[in-house]
């Protein structure tokens, strides 16, 4: 639901980021709510004016490896399956890809105080084992492995 984190902007035109971020979701079907710490890498080909201290970044692309927190959640297959039957899907990590877009609001030098810019974005994506299971399986559809993820992006000094 929430993840707040640290990142830098690098490149020519700083048309990559990498963030590193800590989350939490809520408990919803489960007995608690749960930490996350996610790894993003973010590219962002090009960025378009669209006047007085705002812009658009009309394509954001990226990946990002996620792991949960809990006792639910294994690296490597527990002995409670068949050898071999989980083997390559660890339940702790989830590599995912996304596409999204991003408006920016540049705070003005005069009136910054620690804030240089806000953004909102969206981003859409899907995971390794989402995509997995709509190859291994014909009733899953794109629809079914898609998420959307809205969020602000505070960019200070």
């Amino acid at each position: 639901v929430v993840s707040l984190g640290v990142g830098w902007e690098y490149g020519r035109h700083n048309q990559w980021e990498t963030h590193w971020l800590i989350g939490y979701i809520p408990k919803f079907k489960s007995s608690r709510g749960k930490m996350t710490m996610t790894v993003k890498e973010t590219f962002i080909p090009w960025r378009c004016s669209l006047g007085k201290d705002w812009s658009m970044e009309p394509l954001t692309a990226g990946l990002y490896l996620n792991a949960v927190f809990g006792h639910e959640f294994w690296k490597s297959q527990p002995n409670r399956y068949p050898d071999k039957c989980y083997e390559f899907i660890p339940t702790k990590f989830r590599l995912n890809a996304f596409l999204g877009e991003r408006f920016t609001r540049t705070v003005p030098n005069n009136r910054r105080k620690f804030i240089k810019s806000i953004s909102a974005f969206y981003e859409l994506s899907t995971c390794d084992l989402y995509i997995r299971a709509m190859f291994q399986d014909r009733d899953v559809h794109l629809t079914d492995i898609v998420g959307l993820s809205l969020g602000l992006k505070l960019q200070i000094m």
